[in-house]
Formats: structure tokens, C-alpha cells, sequence
């Protein structure tokens, strides 16, 4: 059961990922109260019953009194200082499309999605400063590398916690803190995000590539040619003197292309096993981020007129039928 406090805390979302957060949250010893939003009303019925989300991580526990878990988001807003965002980035805008700028104000804004926004082409931490004028001082980033299966099961994990105000990044660090989770703080939100992307495109490769019967001496190739495109990419669009080899970077890039529970790497290699995008989708029932961010990027791409060899790839093969072998052969000749 959840203790009263000055500090409130709402979670957006009831996929895997936020049932993860509201887990972190909850294992955490600071006073605080949490508040879920839970899209379906059946969930929210379930969750308060029975006390674990019935479509995703349904071991987890989740001992919430029932004013505390619901499915009215201008409540949740309206009774949190601290609002954690954990929908797929494909969602969000429905999501959020009740909501006005006022509802933002003054709140710090927490983006655990490693998405991109279809339609928008902006990460979520620009996408809120354009249409809910948040300050990006307001804003921090949960990057990782982080499974939600393997928070479930309390191993060992690392969160990177990213913001311009040190104090934010601080204080949502604390509240995450477990004994099977530790934090690294970071300035640089815009580099993360970008990279929280793009790992999950570069996942879809590495699962196209496996799914196609290219061994681990290719994957590991691909992976190092990977990173390099994610530096190349971040740089372009944001110079900073970031290090590339940091956990949220190549960590989080190494855990997505290679995890069981990675799911663009699932999909692609769905994919390259012959699945139709929409037949995969059907059978995964789980959003892949990198098949949406593909087209966002490509976007980008094609407007700073960047050469990202992997990412232009799989966008040929998910939107412009290319054939997975004859597209990764060709990808094949240029990596290095």
C-alpha cells in the first residue's frame, strides 16, 4: 500500500515497461505517492481486484488502493508533481490528446520511452516543448540498458537518468534506486533519446540478419558498424562531447540487439524469416518501436542528407519491399 506524501508520482502507461516503472517505484523506500493510469477500464478493474496488470508482467505485484490506479488521465496529472510517460511513442500523441498545456505546467515531465513520435519526427522531449510548451529544463530521460523482464525478476539493472537541471535528474534517481537498480546521471537528453532510437532500428537489423541465417561473426559487424551510426547520427544533430561507449549508448544498443527479450529483435527476425510486417505485428501483439522510428529517421536522414547505411537499409526492407537477402547483401559490401 502506497504512504501519503507531498511528493506525488504518476505513471502513464500499462504495458510492460511502465508495470516495470511502477515496480521500481514501489520496491523504492522514499515516501511518495504513485499514481497509474491504465488506458482500458477492464485493466484498471483487474489491477485493483487482483492486484497484478493482467496483460503484461502479471508476476509483478502492484498492491495499489483503488483511488490510485485509474483510467481518468486529467486526474492523474492533476495530482502529480512528478508525471512519468511510458506509452509507446506510437500512442502518445492519442494519449495525451486530452490534455493542454496547462495540465504540464509546473511539473516535472519524466520520458521512459525510447520511441519516436510517428507524424512528428521529434523525440518525446521535443515533441512535449513544441506542443505543450514544457520547458526541456522540466524534462528528464530514463535511458538504459533495461529490460523490463529482468526488472521483474530483480536482476541486477542500470537506468540512465538524463536532464539539464541536475536537481531533476537527482530526484528521479533516487526514486528509482532499488537494490537490484542503480542510476548514472547524465546532461545529455537529447543524445540519449536519439540513441534510444536508434538501437531499436538497429536491433530490427541484427534480428532480420539472424532470422536470414547470418552467423554471430556478421552480427558482431553489424553491431560495431551500429554504434559508429548512432555517433555519426547524435553528432549531426547535436554536437556535444559526449562518450558513444557510455551504458545508455553502446549498452543499451548491446542489450537490444542481442537480448531474448529484446522485441525488435523478435520482429526483424520475424521478418527475415519471411513474416509480412503486418503478420508480425499481429503475432508479436506488442508494439516494436524501430519499425515506426524507421520512417521518422529516414525523415531526418534525408533532410540533414546524412549516410546511415543500416538505417536506410531496413527502411527499404519494412517500406519500400526490398527483399531482406538482397537488401542485407547489399548492406553487407559497405560495412567495415
Amino acid at each position: 500500500m502506497q504512504r501519503k506524501s507531498g511528493m506525488n508520482i504518476g505513471v502513464i502507461g500499462s504495458g510492460s515497461w511502465a508495470t516495470a516503472m511502477i515496480k521500481m517505484l514501489s520496491d523504492n523506500q522514499q515516501t511518495k505517492q504513485i499514481y497509474w493510469w491504465v488506458r482500458k477500464e477492464a485493466d484498471v478493474e483487474h489491477i485493483r481486484r487482483y492486484k497484478h496488470n493482467p496483460s503484461y508482467l502479471s508476476s509483478v505485484a502492484v498492491d495499489f488502493e483503488d483511488e490510485f490506479v485509474t483510467s481518468d488521465l486529467k486526474q492523474v496529472f492533476a495530482q502529480s508533481n512528478i508525471i512519468v510517460l511510458n506509452t509507446p511513442a506510437a500512442y502518445l500523441k492519442s494519449v495525451l490528446e486530452p490534455l493542454s498545456a496547462s495540465d504540464f505546467a509546473g511539473k516535472v515531465i519524466v520520458s521512459a520511452i525510447k520511441g519516436i513520435v510517428p507524424g512528428e519526427n521529434m523525440v518525446v522531449g521535443d515533441y512535449l516543448a513544441h506542443v505543450y510548451q514544457v520547458p526541456l529544463e522540466q524534462i528528464v530521460v530514463v535511458g538504459g540498458p533495461c529490460h523490463a523482464e529482468e526488472v521483474s525478476s530483480e536482476r541486477l539493472s542500470y537506468l540512465t537518468i538524463a536532464s539539464r537541471t541536475s536537481d531533476h535528474a537527482q530526484s528521479v534517481a533516487s526514486l528509482l534506486e532499488t537494490r537490484y537498480i542503480k542510476t548514472i546521471l547524465s546532461s545529455d537528453i537529447i543524445g540519449i533519446e536519439y540513441a534510444a532510437v536508434l538501437k531499436n532500428i538497429f536491433a530490427l537489423a541484427g534480428g532480420i540478419c539472424h532470422g536470414l541465417g547470418f552467423g554471430d561473426n556478421f552480427q558482431a559487424v553489424l553491431v560495431s558498424n551500429a554504434i559508429r551510426e548512432i555517433d555519426y547520427f547524435v553528432e549531426a544533430l547535436d554536437p556535444s562531447d559526449r562518450d558513444i561507449n557510455h551504458s545508455a549508448y553502446l549498452g543499451d544498443l548491446l542489450v537490444t540487439a542481442y537480448s531474448q527479450f529484446s522485441r525488435n529483435r523478435t520482429f526483424g527476425a520475424m521478418i527475415g524469416k519471411g513474416y509480412s510486417v503486418k503478420s508480425a505485428q499481429v503475432e508479436m501483439n506488442m508494439v516494436a518501436e524501430g519499425y515506426y522510428a524507421s520512417a521518422c529517421i529516414q525523415s531526418i536522414i534525408a533532410e540533414h542528407q546524412l549516410d546511415m547505411p543500416i538505417c536506410q537499409t531496413v527502411y527499404q526492407i519494412l517500406y519500400q519491399n526490398g527483399q531482406p537477402m538482397q537488401e542485407i547483401k547489399k548492406l553487407a559490401e559497405k560495412l567495415t
